[in-house]
């Protein structure tokens, strides 16, 4: 007979799912990228960054992942029913923008990081990669992507093994985690802005809605068995959400934390290519190191890429009110595979542009960190409404948690432009 404290436990990984994959989702080979250029610039002096972000992206998560279980709806299917069209489409316009870029910079990245290992050019790995994901999206059921998903986020621990063979000051460290260090300057803002724009990314707000969903019409329940939700869904809810962003800043803060240690301990504040990144896990890996950083990058992006590309299907199905859902085949949701395809593509031919990969990984983080706060705006005002949530709305601590967020983050984005 099993103990209860065994029974606990496994209670507690069968509740996590959406919430993990979209904690996992967010240290995409973007998200590396800039922990990575943060570390080396700032050594560990934004480490406070991984501690201060955790209830913000967990506010934002938890405010979506309600307002898709109670409503039955993702993001985009609530703003069209509550706001004129224009707010809608502005809403997904932002989104298009900022997953084409970030689709983009993560298939460059592992393209860039196969280069690495293989010799063969980036340009070759990059469709290779891009037409296995699309594959893997068009040809699964979302329950089989969802497992996939779920074993797919252990290549982040690498990152937070690196950190305990790395000689870290962790006096130093640990300062610097409890006593915010802030700097008026163009390259700490804009680091700062990115750090933020790939931790609360706008692509996770609609993906953790449709998730919400998607889980429900998993279970074979009918639009009105869906609409609601109960004290128990929402505790699973909040369980399966802290659980996925506790576990997503955590590996934030060891990625900071390793590229801190190494490469800006010894002089590498810059970082212009993949080679100089995968330098950061040499104190595990040695001679390795390569093959381990690839792993993690490649592992990521296949994490991550498909995340910004359902993201993408999802709020224009939802904003055009089709039927859509990795659920349904292809032949069954035409319209959704398309612009799920689209976005692949785009990104793809963005990547023949002949720009850096490390650099464009960076700046889509920056351009996610500019475009989130009005989709922020939205998000609570439509969880704080009673005639969208009835008598699930927002708590006061948590209204709270979304404004202080959208504040902040504005505040970052101006900041940065006026520095």
């Amino acid at each position: 007979m099993a103990s209860p404290k065994l029974n606990h436990f496994q209670r507690f990984f069968s509740e996590l799912g959406p919430g993990l994959i979209t904690g996992c989702a967010d240290d995409d080979p973007s998200g590396i990228s800039t922990y990575s250029v943060t570390g080396a610039m700032f050594g560990y002096g934004l480490l406070w960054t991984a501690l201060a972000s955790f209830p913000m992206m967990a506010a934002v998560q938890l405010m979506c992942g309600r307002l898709g279980m109670v409503t039955a709806r993702g993001l985009a299917g609530a703003v069209r029913k509550h706001y004129p069209g224009w707010v809608l489409w502005s809403a997904c316009l932002l989104l298009i923008v900022a997953n084409v870029i970030n689709i983009a910079a993560d298939l460059g990245g592992m393209g860039d990081a196969t280069q690495m290992i293989t010799g063969v050019s980036s340009l070759v790995w990059t469709p290779l990669y891009a037409a296995c994901i699309v594959g893997f999206l068009f040809w699964s059921s979302y329950r089989q992507i969802a497992n996939v998903f779920k074993w797919l986020t252990l290549v982040l621990l690498a990152y937070l093994l690196t950190a305990f063979l790395a000689h870290v000051d962790w006096h130093e460290a640990l300062r610097a985690t409890f006593i915010p260090h802030l700097e008026w300057s163009r390259e700490y803002m804009s680091v700062l802005v990115a750090i933020l724009g790939t931790t609360i990314s706008p692509y996770l707000f609609f993906w953790q809605a449709a998730l919400e969903v998607e889980e429900e019409r998993a279970m074979g329940r009918t639009l009105a068995q869906r609409k609601g939700a109960t004290n128990e869904e929402l505790r699973r809810l909040r369980t399966d959400v802290l659980a996925g962003m506790f576990f997503s800043n955590i590996i934030m803060f060891f990625i900071i934390l390793t590229t801190a240690a190494t490469l800006h301990s010894h002089g590498g504040t810059k970082i212009e290519t993949a080679k100089q990144a995968a330098e950061a896990l040499k104190p595990l890996a040695g001679h390795f190191a390569y093959l381990l950083f690839t792993l993690g990058l490649v592992g990521t992006g296949m994490l991550g890429v498909p995340v910004l590309a359902g993201s993408c299907a999802y709020a224009i199905s939802e904003a055009a009110a089709w039927r859509g859902s990795l659920e349904k085949k292809p032949r069954g949701a035409r319209r959704f595979y398309a612009v799920l395809a689209v976005a692949m593509f785009i990104g793809l031919a963005l990547d023949y542009m002949g720009l850096d990969a490390v650099k464009m990984l960076f700046w889509s983080a920056l351009v996610n960190g500019v475009l989130a706060p009005p989709l922020i705006l939205l998000i609570v005002l439509l969880t704080s409404n009673p005639k969208v949530m009835g008598n699930r709305v927002n708590s006061p601590l948590l209204r709270i948690g979304g404004w202080v967020t959208f504040a902040i983050m504005t505040a970052a984005a101006i900041g940065m432009f006026i520095a």
